[in-house]
């Protein structure tokens, strides 16, 4: 008896607890995070999992930093960009996930206009020249002009006090939608802003309209939730991108602030915001004015078309014709990635997109004001319900009755999810659990003493694949240094700077574009990651950061695609008039060291040690034996399905050990009989070289040169022997051949 006294004094100070935790007396952080992890629940077991198309998104991804260049684009661009969505795509409304906060003067006019103004003042023909110019040289007002009379929202940012730390105002804040009373700005609890980056004034000015795109709603684990549909600035009240460019698209429609004021709170007038409407569409709002973002499920719930295929007009028309567009970038590299509900990694200008939907199809939930009293009414009555079951039931029927109050609660919370009201679900579960287990433990509380976080988002120049897989289990996985066995591979243009000294900058650009991104495509086909691009060169290597068994393999099939992509390639060029291109590839199969390797300013996942050297060195050696790939013994070791010439034995630059190089033919299967045939000469001729039998290895590469005049290789053996003849090497001579240069 004496212990069921305990108990029930225990289970009554629970019951308090969990009341004086629902009326804020007391701020657990903890409960708020099981209610976001009940709200993720929720809405990833009821997501649309479809596409609107209402909403397009512009996409600066990599494909396009890849054809125009790295961001920020020059504005010319960017006007060209506008002016061939509305002309010639004719989307409805435009926004820009993005400010345009700096002057563009890369166009040269400064330089110009210096000149203008002094060395040339006096050259009327210059000056004039300069005056037809102008007009095209001057980016900001190029842009500006391609904004003009179009339904175009620019993007901008707001900045919160910082201790310490003085504020920017920089830039031309769009038209507010409105200003607030003295009363209005004291009791609203909605954000508020002391600083801000927005565009120029020449470039505001001529759209028309703006919304900030940062989000001071994020919750405490880092996940976008909530995002402000307004915030204040100098009792001015600005709307946020999605806001701004889903009013334009209805045409600029009324916004109405609807304010709560009836009943008592705490002993003063209740005054909370309780929606926004935007002509005939209501969007609910929390008391600081954020909605929760109606996802519709991970990335891609919206068509992307890449920006750069809009520059080049071959993106469906159909796809943006009268539609929503809005222009931003999912590429690692611009780190505008976020972490959601529905994705670790998730675009930030698909957030936006998600609101836009949402206030367009009215699919916005809510968490009304009055949730407060009636988690307060449910955790009562849970736990008169559940302080009877399990102080007068047996343990099965208790066991029974919390199950099922339980299985209540979810039914309720998800009936009133499916009518765009979210309700508490985490403490009245959590309620149900604890006093549940304080009873069956006999007291024995055990409280959680710690919470996950979800797995951070890696800005890290690395494939997007691993960037999702350690997301899903960053345990399996670590970007810090470590010894493997893996290939590496080495391409290298031959001739390079001979052809660029023919080519303008424009057609060195395209050659390279042209040449480096079919052959990306290859090595990541083939299960390649890229390591770097070295000007004209390509360094990517298998094995790392996914474990691949089969390394050497893959890395060879991809220096085969590589050389068949080549030929293609060469056709392409010859009809565009650029010159004739080749490539060596050198391929070598080790114990490497890979990790992310850097400084506190930048890293890179890279790869280092002799292995990887001796690569760099077999790749620079294709030209000097006239092959296109050269690979290392090991590589060979590890395929040996194909079949293989021996071209040396060789002492590198920057290493002492000999190593014997080879050059792969192809696949047995593949491989013609008078190929076979040749190396079977070939072998004999290297035999009797090896044995320092010079008058007959001379017989037969002589032979071996006539039947196959185009190979380098078996002149590069008879100019050695007769090398040898002449200096003889000597009895205890290894075959080894000494490369003195890189």
């Amino acid at each position: 008896m004496q212990l069921q006294r305990i108990i029930r004094l225990l289970l009554s100070l629970l019951i308090l607890i969990a009341l004086l935790l629902n009326i804020n007396i007391y701020q657990a952080p903890f409960l708020q995070q099981l209610e976001n992890w009940t709200y993720d629940f929720r809405l990833n077991l009821t997501l649309p999992g479809t596409i609107d198309d209402k909403v397009v998104i512009v996409d600066i991804d990599e494909i396009s930093l890849t054809n125009v260049g790295r961001f920020p684009w020059k504005r010319d661009v960017m006007a060209r960009l506008v002016t061939h969505l509305f002309d010639f795509y004719q989307v409805k409304t435009l926004g820009f996930d993005i400010v345009f906060a700096e002057k563009d003067t890369s166009s040269g006019l400064q330089a110009f206009n210096k000149l203008a103004n002094n060395e040339l003042k006096n050259n009327q023909q210059y000056l004039s020249t300069l005056e037809k110019l102008r007009p095209s040289l001057e980016y900001d007002q190029l842009f500006s002009r391609s904004l003009e009379n179009r339904d175009v929202v620019l993007g901008y940012y707001f900045k919160r006090y910082l201790e310490n730390k003085e504020v920017d105002k920089i830039g031309k804040l769009p038209m507010a939608i409105s200003q607030m009373t003295d009363e209005w700005s004291q009791r609203l609890p909605i954000y508020k802003a002391e600083g801000y980056g927005a565009n120029l004034d020449i470039i505001q000015q001529a759209a028309k309209s703006g919304g900030f795109f940062n989000n001071p709603a994020v919750d405490a684990d880092g996940v976008f939730r909530r995002v402000p549909l307004i915030q204040s600035h100098e009792k001015f009240l600005y709307s946020s991108l999605s806001l701004a460019t889903a009013r334009l698209a209805l045409n600029k429609p009324k916004i109405e602030l609807i304010v709560e004021t009836d009943g008592q709170k705490n002993g003063q007038n209740y005054f909370a915001l309780e929606a926004i409407n935007l002509g005939q569409y209501r969007i609910p709002v929390d008391h600081n004015g954020s909605v929760y973002v109606p996802y519709r499920g991970p990335t891609g719930s919206f068509k992307y078309v890449s920006a750069f295929k809009i520059l080049d007009k071959t993106a469906d028309p159909n796809i943006l014709k009268n539609k929503i567009v809005l222009l931003g970038t999912s590429a690692p590299g611009l780190l505008d990635l976020r972490s959601t509900p529905v994705q670790n990694i998730f675009p930030g200008v698909e957030v936006h997109a998600n609101i836009i939907s949402g206030i367009l199809n009215q699919s916005i939930k809510h968490k009304p004001a009055w949730t407060i009293g009636y988690e307060f009414v449910i955790l009562i009555i849970i736990a008169i319900i559940m302080f009877l079951s399990l102080t007068l039931l047996s343990p099965v029927l208790a066991t029974l009755s919390s199950i099922i109050i339980g299985l209540i609660v979810v039914a309720g919370t998800f009936l009133a999810w499916q009518n765009l009201i979210i309700l508490p679900m985490a403490s009245p579960l959590l309620l149900i659990a604890l006093m549940f287990t304080l009873h069956m433990t006999y007291g024995f509380f055990v409280e959680s003493r710690g919470k996950r976080q979800l797995a951070h988002m890696f800005g890290q120049y690395i494939p997007p694949e691993l960037v999702d897989e350690m997301s899903e289990d960053a345990t399996e996985f670590s970007l810090e240094g470590e010894s493997r066995e893996m290939t590496v591979l080495f391409s290298d243009v031959r001739g390079f700077t001979t052809i660029s000294e023919g080519l303008d900058p424009r057609q060195l650009t395209e050659l390279m574009n042209d040449l480096l991104t079919p052959m990306t495509r290859v090595i990541h086909r083939n299960r390649g990651t890229i390591d770097k691009y070295m000007g004209d060169a390509i360094m990517s290597f298998w094995g790392a950061p996914i474990h691949d068994p089969e390394h050497a393999r893959h890395a060879l099939y991809a220096a085969f695609d590589m050389m068949k992509e080549l030929k293609v390639m060469q056709k392409e060029f010859h009809e565009k008039g650029l010159p004739h291109v080749n490539i060596g590839i050198g391929l070598n199969t080790g114990v490497m060291n890979v990790g992310n390797m850097g400084s506190e300013f930048r890293v890179a996942y890279t790869v280092l040690g002799d292995a990887v050297n001796l690569g760099s060195r077999l790749e620079s050696l294709t030209k000097a034996y006239g092959v296109d790939i050269i690979v290392g013994e090991a590589t060979k070791a590890a395929v040996p399905e194909f079949i293989f010439r021996e071209l040396d034995k060789v002492r590198v630059k920057g290493k002492n050990e000999p190593v014997t190089i080879f050059e792969p033919i192809g696949h047995k299967n593949d491989v013609e009989k008078s190929i076979v045939t040749e190396i079977s000469r070939y072998k004999q001729a290297l035999r009797l070289y090896h044995k320092q039998d010079w008058d007959k290895a001379e017989v037969e590469f002589f032979n071996l040169s006539r039947s196959y005049p185009d190979c380098k290789l078996y002149l590069e053996y008879q100019n050695r022997i007769n090398s040898n003849r002449n200096n003889p090497p000597g009895k205890d001579w290894d075959g080894v051949f000494t490369h003195t240069s890189k």
